[in-house]
Formats: structure tokens, sequence, C-alpha cells
């Protein structure tokens, strides 16, 4: 492993995640807040809601009433006044469903007076739930749209119209109370119906579409859950403002940011990746290879999301299998490096938050007797990153505004 690179990566990683903590983001959101006479209650869904309800707290002084509701693991401490709950993500589990009927009982019975201070972030459509249809059903469902690639539009059209708090009717659900809700962006263009489904928004898809992604991916659903997907959902929403706070162009220009102050030239290439984990792995690795020698630093930056179809049974995330993918195509490559995070700082099933890959990784892999594209058809980047030295991990971030990937080429000196 290239040890100088590695550490610029480490510190590009560091600097990117720093500039997206939703601290101050929160407390910037706050300054229009202006709750009513009545209580103000406070509910927190998605992987940073922990620290985004920290921060709520803190700006306000106190609430009167709330709960946090996150993913196992993403809970640091005790937040005055307020419930902290743990859940299943990215498949949605009883502590799932039991919090968030725990969230719509705080609501129950609020008048005109009231605020709900509603702070939403990415996962928040795995953990902020209540089925329609059995649990297990819901399970299943969503696993088949996580195994057969399905982007989180898709997803989350399919979601939300088999739940009781999606697509604005966790708003309808706190009505006549006001809801504020402060949002947290995980999806490329930010489409407030679709970040965790949209439980305080109007629904801007149809049940048209919804049967199309059906239809798309042969979803083996049961006859009650097809027919769930032919509900519409609320259009108009009058007792909600919303505040979008955070996003993935604000990761990209961070990370662009902290490879300038290394001696990099950055190049943004994109903030709106959406493709397939390999085929971005392989691009950035075509680009590595065609800017290599020619005499400058670069970083080649590209943020979004991309998504993995399972073809084995291995342990990773798509920012793992990313940087996987790019190890071929700089083998033997000097002075290049891939990497790639998720934000929250867990991909996938797993404690890594990412993963990176030089020109001494595929190497390193056969003398380990790994092979890797065996490695890619079984997805079990994980357990061959973490044989090369090759995982990114730095615990729960406390944020989620998606993923971005670097591709690194240092220059010889002199």
């Amino acid at each position: 492993m290239n040890q100088a690179l590695r550490r610029d990566a480490d510190a590009i990683i560091s600097a990117s995640l720093r500039a997206v903590l939703p601290d101050e983001a929160v407390r910037t959101a706050l300054d229009s807040f202006r709750p009513g006479g009545g209580r103000t209650l406070l509910v927190a869904a998605g992987k940073a809601a922990w620290q985004m309800a920290g921060a709520a707290v803190e700006a306000l002084g106190r609430v009167d009433g709330g709960i946090v509701i996150t993913k196992y693991g993403h809970v640091k401490g005790d937040i005055p006044g307020v419930l902290c709950r743990e859940a299943g993500h990215p498949v949605p589990d009883e502590n799932s469903f039991s919090a968030t009927q725990e969230a719509l009982d705080l609501v129950r019975g609020l008048t005109e007076e009231d605020t709900v201070l509603f702070l939403l972030s990415g996962g928040g459509s795995a953990l902020f739930e209540k089925p329609l249809i059995p649990g297990d059903e819901l399970q299943d469902i969503t696993r088949q749209l996580l195994a057969c690639g399905a982007d989180i539009v898709e997803m989350n059209t399919i979601r939300k119209r088999l739940s009781a708090v999606k697509g604005g009717q966790f708003a309808q659900a706190c009505a006549p109370a006001r809801v504020f809700s402060v949002v947290l962006s995980d999806i490329l263009g930010d489409p407030l119906d679709m970040i965790a489904s949209g439980p305080a928004y109007p629904d801007q898809s149809t049940a048209e579409q919804a049967a199309a992604v059906a239809e798309k991916y042969r979803l083996s659903l049961s006859p009650e859950a097809r027919a769930l997907l032919g509900r519409e959902l609320p259009r108009r929403l009058d007792n909600v403002t919303t505040r979008i706070t955070g996003s993935v162009r604000e990761l990209c220009a961070a990370a662009a940011g902290q490879c300038r102050s290394l001696g990099y030239t950055p190049v943004l290439l994109t903030d709106q990746l959406s493709c397939e984990a390999r085929e971005a792995g392989a691009f950035l690795s075509a680009i590595l290879k065609t800017h290599a020698g020619g005499g400058r630093s670069l970083a080649f930056v590209a943020g979004g999301e991309t998504v993995v179809h399972l073809t084995g049974g291995g342990l990773g995330g798509r920012n793992q299998e990313l940087a996987l993918s790019a190890a071929p195509g700089i083998a033997g490559l000097d002075g290049a490096a891939v990497f790639s995070v998720g934000s929250d700082g867990t991909d996938g099933p797993t404690d890594a938050a990412g993963g990176y890959v030089d020109g001494d990784t595929l190497g390193a892999l056969s003398a380990a007797g790994l092979d890797v594209y065996a490695v890619l058809r079984e997805n079990d980047a994980y357990h061959a990153l973490q044989a090369a030295g090759g995982l990114v991990i730095t615990g729960a971030t406390g944020t989620n505004v998606n993923d971005v990937a670097v591709a690194l080429y240092r220059a010889p000196e002199g």
C-alpha cells in the first residue's frame, strides 16, 4: 500500500465529513423557527437523527417532549426531554415499527397552538415506519428492492404506499398542529417527497409509477400489497413548513477543497453519480490511466449514490464495491488511488464507511489468494479490502448526505 496516498485519502475523508456535520446546519435552519403558543414537540428520524436532535435541543434550550429514531449504534448519549430509540436499517424491523408508533402517540391530539419540529435524514424510510401490511412481508419487499438494484426513488415510490406515515401521512397525523420540518438530503436533486419517503411532504409520485416499478423488477407481492400500490397519497399539506439543509454538493466541495490544500488540482466530475458501483469504479480507474504521467497531481471527485446488484452472499456495500472495482484498472500504476465513502460512516450492513485501493492493492489480493473478479461476483468486497488494508472505518458520523468517491493521481516529484 502507498502510505502517502492513504494519508492523503484519510485527510480528504475527514475534512469532507466535518464539512457536512448537521450541527451548524440545524442551528441555521432554526433561525426561522417560530413555535406557536402551545407545546413544542420534537420527532427526529434517520441515520443523522441523534446528531440533529441534539443540536436542535441545544439551540432551543428545551422541548416539551420528543423522540429520536435512528440506526443501531448511532445513539451517543441522552438528550434532555427526548426518548432515543435504535432500529433496523436498511431493512425495517420491529423496533422501527414500535418506535414509530411511539412518535405517533406523541403527536396525537395536538392543537393549532402546538408545534412539531420534525428532523429528517436519510435512512428514515426504514427507521420511520408503520406498515399497512405484515412486518415480515414489508421486510421481504425491502430486501427484494435492495437485491434487484432499485434506486432510492423507485424504492420509496413503493414503500410510501405500503405505509401509514410516509408520503405526507405523518404531517396529517400531526394536524392541526404546525410541522416545521428540517431535512438533511441524501438523494440526488433533493426531492423532498422522496427523502426518507417524505413523511411530511406532499407526494409527487403516482400509483401508476408504483405499479411500473413493481412490474420492472417483477416484485413478489401479496394481493393486499399490490392493492395498496394503487393508493394516492396527500397532494397538499397546509400545516407544514420545510427547510432543506446539507447535501452531497457540500460534501463534494469540501473534498475538492481538501484535495487542493494537499497539492492536487481538483476536478468535480459530478455530484449526481447514479450507476452501478462496479461501473463507477472501473470508470474512475480509466480516468486515472488517461491522466497519469501528465506531470500534474490531480483529484477527480464524484458524489452521488451508486447501486449494487446482488449476485453473491458476501459482505460489503456500494462504496467498498466501487473502490474494489477500481483495483484492476490501476494495478501497478504508481501514484494512483481510488476511494469511496458513505457520509454516514456505515456502508451497507458493515462497520466500514467505504474502501480504498491503490496501485498495490491487486498484488496484495493476489498474494492473499484472492481473485478480485470472483470476490466481486460474491459481493464480498469487505473481506477482500480487509485483507489488503483497504477498509475505511470512521464510525457513525451523525450525518448522511450521500457518498463521495475520489480518484487521486500524485505526480512524481522533480
